[in-house]
């Protein structure tokens, strides 16, 4: 569904050039949940930055459902976002003066959709994740976790086939994050939502089925999940995480 092919990024100019992403390549499989790790440096923001069109490869392609994004004018990237992409976020980014309804369905309403179908859209999603009573309500009338779940209702409600996350637990305390974690992994497994998050944090990366690890711009290794439990594959990120060299305690 994803396709990354040997993309490279350059800043700077002829006398001072950085290579953020060395000729980067990988599928991401309608349905999947992929953590992207790497110590700070490694590149791992500017692929995702790439990926959700904020930024422009240097070389390279990188195709959504098969739409080559270098190849989109910027009335169509436009489109593409709104469409395409949700975003997950740490502090939520919900406007305190709509309703977690009008807030779920933003998007939607942005796009000209028939009100009564932004309704049913709205509702059907929350429901999905647990929120139907609360959608009368304002972001300061609700709970954390509630708001959580209301942004990703919005990241998902317009059919967006992929989520991205970046740091999505980054500002957040232990409680927080193991709530957001856990909806987003019911995102996955219930919904069959596409998930691509960034993340420093390997108990995060824990709930993902796949982890790539970047190092210097270049794929170092990558990890699957498989059958294994969460606990164990925590393990064995942090193993992949020492093997990258420095201080583990620098990435997680």
């Amino acid at each position: 569904m994803l396709q990354v092919q040997n993309i490279e990024k350059y800043y700077g100019n002829k006398n001072n050039i950085t290579k953020a992403l060395d000729r980067v390549s990988f599928d991401v499989a309608a349905g999947e949940f992929l953590a992207i790790m790497g110590a700070s440096g490694s590149g791992k923001t500017t692929l995702l930055n790439c990926i959700s069109t904020i930024d422009t490869v240097s070389a390279g392609r990188i195709l959504l459902d098969g739409i080559c994004v270098e190849d989109l004018s910027d009335a169509e990237l436009a489109k593409f976002r709104r469409e395409k992409l949700g975003f997950v976020f740490q502090d939520y980014n919900l406007l305190d003066t709509l309703t977690i309804e009008e807030n779920i369905g933003l998007a939607l309403s942005l796009n000209h959709t028939d009100p009564k179908t932004v309704q049913e859209q709205v509702r059907e999603k929350a429901r999905q994740l647990g929120i139907v009573e609360v959608l009368e309500k304002f972001p300061y009338q609700v709970s954390g976790g509630q708001k959580q779940r209301a942004a990703c209702a919005r990241a998902m409600v317009a059919g967006q086939s992929l989520l991205l996350a970046d740091e999505p637990t980054g500002a957040l305390d232990s409680r927080s994050s193991k709530n957001l974690l856990e909806i987003m992994e019911l995102m996955n497994r219930d919904l069959k939502a596409t998930i691509l998050m960034v993340t420093h944090d390997a108990y995060s990366a824990s709930y993902a089925g796949r982890v790539l690890f970047l190092k210097d711009g270049r794929v170092f290794n990558e990890l699957l999940r498989r059958d294994r439990n969460r606990p164990v594959f925590y393990h064995e990120i942090l193993d992949v995480l020492a093997a990258l060299g420095g201080d583990v305690s620098d990435v997680i």
